[in-house]
């Protein structure tokens, strides 16, 4: 008898100390198992004198019965408190100011291109995109390009092979919708796309860059309306207190041709090193389709005339935001995309 009041006490202390249900499930499995000692205290029955044998049951049962209920009862409060310490580390206040999520931006490159794309389709121009891989007679050839000419270097061109390269100007678009145009619809476009070309990167230079070139034919296009589209462009993009200018130029595809500047937006035309001094930034070349590009095309020359020009997107975007390395655009690096604006 007094072994069973000992175990009591013992198996109450401990219980009672137990401060979680794994520990809770140890001590019931210790005491109330097949080898605990209250089911030895039931083995030991059989040594006892007969007429001790029923008392003695009758208190193991009771010990049993006790232990049993205890246990229950403090894995009740165990598993409370449990839910209680849960409940207050998973707690949410709904006052705190939710997450702000973080929106990527648009990269600059097509935020210069959308604006570009959105000011020509308000001039009526359809925008029209074609394959970065392209046939060298609408490359070249097309665009009065002979075989003799530096363009053609393979220093200076991609090839995949004699006949198909990727494409070093989006010019070869403009071939492929003047020859689907051909002999008798007149044309107003504007083409973007990416273009390569065979050269080392540096600040202002990358094998791979953008542009955005524009064909307009027609019967009675004359010069003057080329000006007066490239102003209104360069004001728009650059502010209008911008000033433009054109100056005589070569290129095989148009003549007469011209290259077009715009006032320093640092120095205002004073003359500074960003301009080296002239006061004048050049940002794109044009100039009235050459007859013989027409003519390729299936348009009869005297009837049919036109201007094209072509804007290097990289130029216009450094020169709106006055970044001074190429290399920033493609270099994934989130403390500069992140300063330009998702929508503008």
């Amino acid at each position: 008898m007094n072994k069973l009041e000992q175990l009591r006490q013992e198996a109450v202390e401990k219980i009672t100390e137990v401060k979680n249900l794994n520990g809770l499930n140890d001590l019931r499995v210790l005491y109330l198992g097949k080898k605990g000692p209250v089911q030895e205290l039931m083995k030991a029955m059989k040594d006892l004198p007969k007429e001790e044998k029923p008392a003695f049951g009758q208190k193991v049962n009771e010990l049993k019965k006790e232990l049993s209920q205890f246990i229950e009862e403090r894995k009740e409060a165990l598993a409370k408190l449990e839910m209680e310490a849960k409940i207050e580390k998973e707690k949410i206040d709904i006052t705190l100011p939710g997450r702000v999520p973080e929106l990527g931006t648009m990269h600059p490159l097509n935020l210069v291109r959308q604006e570009l794309e959105d000011l020509f389709i308000g001039l009526g121009y359809q925008v029209i995109e074609g394959d970065d891989i392209v046939d060298d007679l609408y490359c070249f050839e097309r665009a009065n390009i002979p075989k003799d000419h530096p363009a053609r270097d393979m220093q200076d061109s991609l090839y995949i092979n004699p006949e198909r390269l990727l494409r070093t100007h989006t010019t070869a678009i403009q071939m492929v919708v003047l020859e689907q145009s051909a002999p008798d619809k007149a044309i107003k476009v504007v083409c973007p796309g990416k273009v390569y070309r065979r050269d080392d990167d540096d600040a202002t230079h990358s094998h791979q860059f953008m542009q955005m070139e524009g064909l307009v034919i027609g019967e009675h296009v004359t010069l003057a309306d080329l000006k007066g589209t490239l102003e209104f462009a360069a004001k728009k993009l650059f502010g209008d207190e911008r000033k433009v200018r054109f100056r005589p130029s070569f290129f095989p595809f148009t003549e007469p041709s011209v290259e077009v500047d715009v006032s320093c937006h640092i120095c205002g035309g004073k003359g500074c090193p960003t301009c080296k001094g002239t006061g004048w930034i050049e940002v794109l070349g044009a100039g009235e389709v050459h007859p013989n590009v027409l003519k390729m095309a299936g348009y009869d020359p005297e009837k049919w005339n036109g201007f094209a020009f072509g804007i290097g997107i990289e130029r216009m975007a450094m020169l709106k935001y006055g970044i001074d390395d190429i290399r920033h655009f493609y270099t994934n690096d989130k403390r500069f995309t992140s300063t330009f604006k998702r929508f503008e």
